[in-house]
């Protein structure tokens, strides 16, 4: 008999699953439901609309019929989203390698030094083609980059003004999430045409220009810079990459942040992405750089180490205050970007751009009078009064899709694929006799002014043979410990199995080749899949409706929260702006009210990790009338069901609130209930998380947001259209890597659903019961159990030792294990997750690794192997540490292979020792450093 999908998806089989349901003391899934769950919420009924589960190769078919039912036409729409070719070798080796994709945040930065290392390339790359100091490790979009840009100048400026002048030229979409994100803010923006050279009267804290506008025209900025500079505002510039490698870069022409995407370098049009957006800034404003920041450090051995640098906090976690920011990153995006740009190289690159330039000046060529700009890079703006449908709809017949700006204004972008015969069948489209040369590309003109280097790094010029590549691709991956090599146990941070057959339809062209502003009529296949998950996951969750458009779980969140506080606001309640968080949140729920515009007031939790109902009651009468909602996880953070949850949705109502539901734990609660059905008006889930999308070494993610029907007016819409409240830059987000979670829906049906949730549980709960004897467990619900996570307590351990969370993560490598969570939601301690695909094996090493270090402390304790000196602090232990002097009272087999030699798990060699955060701290590098640096 064949096994189905749910058999290979969910590790434990029916024997094991036995033994794990012995050990935690039930004798059924559904026991153990009962036992968890309060009985309140348990609903049977979500899972009823979804279809049967398929074959991987019956939904592969049915993937490859959508994907086929696309138009891949040749897209020349432009603003902001080019076609591009992706180097096949990084197609094999990277985006489709689960050494890459199946890879975690780099939190332990000992075992992620590959991917760390590919982000500082990233850093580097940005850094040097904007002309500025320090760049981040990547963004959502360019929309969000300038969003970002834009509360960074507010906070990082002088001027107390909270008026913004934006330039008229800016993308359309980046206009509107601007919008978007600078009302709830009190941020009033001021558009007015920049290529004037002149600014507003009045005060502003601040300029945001783009550097190739959304009409294709180039701008000097030097002036403007200058002026808006002397009257105290800081400058935010938008650059084309690409562009970069020939025009004077925004840092040069005295910009203070640039911000963009680099989806140009390789990165497929994906129908609007996911995408590795970027924000650059000056040294001075490097710690405000939002999102995750790649800084050099050294080890315990004095080597060079890369670590998350010191920045904004991300996700943060100041609780009574939201952070001044949402930013989230893109990694194995960035680090596409980051390997696509060694292929050519600079000479490449440039080579490149001078093609793209050379197509769009014969099509202005060939255009005459009717180019209303003289100086541009790519995008040519065409004057064709009246004409302008009847031109857009003759290319379309061609195969080609252009940008309708108006009934009088064609805009027509060039990129990477555009070929001569593109040129000649544009041209034919307006009617223009079209010359033998027509598709020759013009000579570059005077926008090639750069004058400086850049991507001179050995990162960019050794790797320009594919042998090359490929052996650096794969000696980054060996530095890592992804999902391919261990369970990846992290508490609120679900990594479970992402399928061959769900990932395998992301790179068809069919999906990633669409650009998300072509017609409609070109993508019914991924309209088909959006329309599908939009229905599943509404049946899922019991709510009414779903935007997939927030491409991160801190979109949904603000996405959410922006719902709620429109809602209040359309009833007339503009008083209601206080969001309550309890103390065991994620710090991103802090950060999003605060971007939303509400108060944060934080509840306290019991001593058994539930909210204290008793607190909610005195913060609901002190804040009644300003109540806006609360926004609670469920399952907890703490890692159980709270039996009161249809109570304090009930006390939120009562009060005129409104109640959000984090949906970062629905991986314990699909097919078992609904949030939207059991108190919840609002939640956002995560697509990366309880829905297979991996993680990718930090994104990409979809975090789509869920409403009950009377918040379904208020979910984000076209970012076309300036009054819909967009939050990301396309209308469907991160729109191909849907097909991973609409796969795994289709092939695990609801009874599969059902089955990996309990599974799950059932897992956390063996772990707890296995090791609560040796690390106690913190919190159990009423009936002893655990969610789908259980937190086990270090602190006494602590105190009696020495031995902290942090030797006990470190030591985890030498295991070859990667580290739960650390101290979160509670300092000191490990929250662990194991998911529904480990199988018993797996579970019983991770916990054989912890009984073996727990015995290790009690050898710290007893006095055999000081506080200061022992396997745990030393940890973890590289290779070259053993050849060097020996003077520790542990020995080398200890330190490497501390199960001794015959063990089957394979050895993890990490490539760093223990890294020095403090040195890095105080020695803030955000970029390649030099070979003497690896050297020394």
């Amino acid at each position: 008999m064949t096994r189905s999908f749910a058999d290979r998806h969910i590790g434990p089989d029916r024997e094991e699953l036995a033994r794990i349901l012995d050990v935690a003391g039930v004798s059924s899934l559904d026991e153990l439901a009962a036992r968890a769950l309060p009985a309140s919420i348990i609903d049977g009924d979500g899972l009823a609309g979804l279809p049967a589960a398929g074959t991987e190769h019956e939904v592969l078919a049915e993937l490859a019929e959508l994907a086929a039912s696309n138009t891949v036409a040749t897209s020349m729409i432009g603003l902001g989203y080019y076609d591009t070719l992706t180097p096949p070798v990084l197609v094999r080796n990277l985006l489709e390698n689960p050494a890459w994709y199946t890879a975690y945040t780099p939190y332990q930065p000992e075992i992620s030094q590959g991917r760390l290392e590919a982000l500082l390339n990233f850093q580097t790359m940005v850094a040097e083609l904007t002309g500025m100091d320090v760049a981040n490790a990547s963004m959502l979009d360019e929309a969000t980059a300038a969003a970002e840009a834009m509360t960074l100048l507010r906070r990082a400026g002088k001027v107390k003004s909270a008026r913004l002048v934006i330039d008229s030229d800016l993308f359309p979409q980046t206009k509107t999430v601007l919008y978007t994100r600078a009302e709830p803010l009190g941020l009033e923006i001021v558009e007015a045409d920049l290529s004037t050279g002149e600014l507003p009267e009045g005060e502003f804290f601040g300029v945001l220009a783009q550097a190739l506008g959304a009409s294709g025209r180039v701008v000097d900025l030097t002036e403007l810079i200058a002026a808006a500079h002397e009257r105290g505002a800081l400058v935010a510039v938008g650059a084309d990459l690409l562009a970069m490698t020939l025009i004077t870069p925004p840092g040069e022409q005295g910009a203070d942040v640039c911000f963009g995407t680099t989806q140009r370098f390789g990165v497929p049009l994906g129908f609007g992405g996911p995408h590795a957006g970027y924000l650059a800034v000056r040294q001075a404003q490097a710690r405000q750089l939002p999102g995750r920041l790649v800084g050099v450090s050294v080890d315990a051995d004095g080597a060079v180490a890369y670590r998350r640098a010191v920045g904004a906090p991300e996700p943060p976690q100041r609780r009574g205050k939201g952070a001044a920011h949402i930013g989230s990153a893109q990694g194995l995006l960035a680090v596409g970007a980051a390997r696509s740009a060694p292929n050519p190289g600079a000479v490449g690159w440039r080579a490149t751009a001078r093609r793209v330039h050379g197509h769009a000046a014969a099509i202005a060529a060939g255009l005459d009078g009717a180019v209303v700009h003289d100086s541009f890079f790519d995008t040519v703006l065409a004057h064709v009064p009246g004409g302008a449908e009847a031109v857009v709809a003759k290319a379309k017949s061609r195969g080609i899709n252009l940008r309708l700006v108006d009934a009088d204004h064609v805009g027509i972008a060039c990129d990477e694929a555009t070929t001569g015969a593109h040129v000649a069948a544009v041209l034919e489209s307006f009617g223009t006799a079209v010359s033998s040369d027509a598709g020759t590309p013009a000579p570059v003109a005077a926008i090639e002014n750069r004058t400086s280097q850049f991507l001179n790094h050995p990162a960019f010029t050794k790797y320009r043979t594919e042998t090359a590549m490929l052996r650096y691709l794969r000696s980054l991956s060996d530095k890592d410990i992804a999902l391919d090599r261990s369970m990846i146990p992290l508490g609120s941070c679900t990594m479970k199995l992402n399928a061959t057959a769900e990932m395998e339809a992301i790179t068809w062209p069919g999906f990633a080749r669409v650009h998300p502003y072509a017609p409609v009529e070109d993508a019914p296949g991924l309209l088909k899949v959006i329309a599908d998950l939009e229905r599943w996951l509404s049946d899922i969750t019991g709510y009414d409706s779903v935007s997939l458009q927030p491409n991160a779980g801190s979109q949904g969140e603000y996405a959410g929260l922006l719902a709620i506080r429109r809602y209040h606001l359309d009833r007339g309640d503009t008083h209601r702006d206080t969001c309550l968080i309890p103390s065991s949140a994620h710090g991103t729920n802090a950060a999003s009210a605060a971007m939303a515009g509400l108060r944060v007031e934080v509840v306290k939790c019991r001593a058994n990790g539930d909210v204290d109902l008793d607190d909610l009651r005195a913060k609901i009468a002190d804040h009644a009338d300003r109540l806006a909602c609360i926004m609670i996880t469920y399952p907890s953070t703490h890692g159980v069901y709270e039996h009161e949850i249809a109570e304090l949705c009930a006390l939120v109502h009562d009060a005129g609130g409104q109640v959000y539901v984090d949906g970062a734990n629905l991986n314990a609660l699909v097919g078992l209930a609904r949030p939207g059905r059991f108190g919840g008006d609002v939640s956002h889930l995560n697509l990366h998380k309880t829905f297979c999308i991996p993680h990718g070494g930090g994104g990409p993610g979809v975090g789509p947001v869920a409403v009950r029907a009377h918040l379904a007016r208020y979910l984000p819409g076209d970012p076309l259209e300036a009054s819909s409240h967009a939050v990301s830059a396309a209308k469907y987000g991160s729109a191909s890597i849907l097909p991973i979670t609409w796969a795994y829906i289709r092939m695990m049906g609801a009874d599969g659903l059902r089955r990996a949730t309990l599974s799950a549980i059932a897992s956390a709960n063996y772990i707890a019961r296995r090791l609560d004897e040796y690390f106690p467990v913190l919190y159990t619900g009423e009936h002893g159990m655990v969610a789908h996570e259980c937190i086990l307590d270090l602190r006494e351990i602590t105190k009696q030792t020495g031995v902290t969370v942090d030797d006990v993560a470190k030591r985890l490598a030498d295991y070859g294990f990667h580290a739960p969570t650390m101290s979160f939601p509670v300092a000191g301690t490990l929250m662990v997750e194991p998911t529904e695909s480990e199988n018993l094996a797996e579970l019983d090493d991770f916990i054989e690794a912890m009984i073996a270090i727990r015995a290790e402390i009690d050898q710290v304790a007893a006095g055999v192997w000081p506080v200061t000196d022992n396997p745990l602090r030393g940890a973890p232990h590289t290779a070259a540490s053993l050849v060097g002097d020996w003077e520790h009272p542990y020995s080398r087999e200890v330190a490497v292979y501390p199960r001794g030699l015959g063990h089957a798990r394979a050895k993890v060699w990490p490539p760093v020792r223990r890294i020095d955060g403090a040195y890095g701290d105080r020695n803030l590098v955000c970029a390649c450093p030099p070979l003497e640096a690896y050297a020394d």
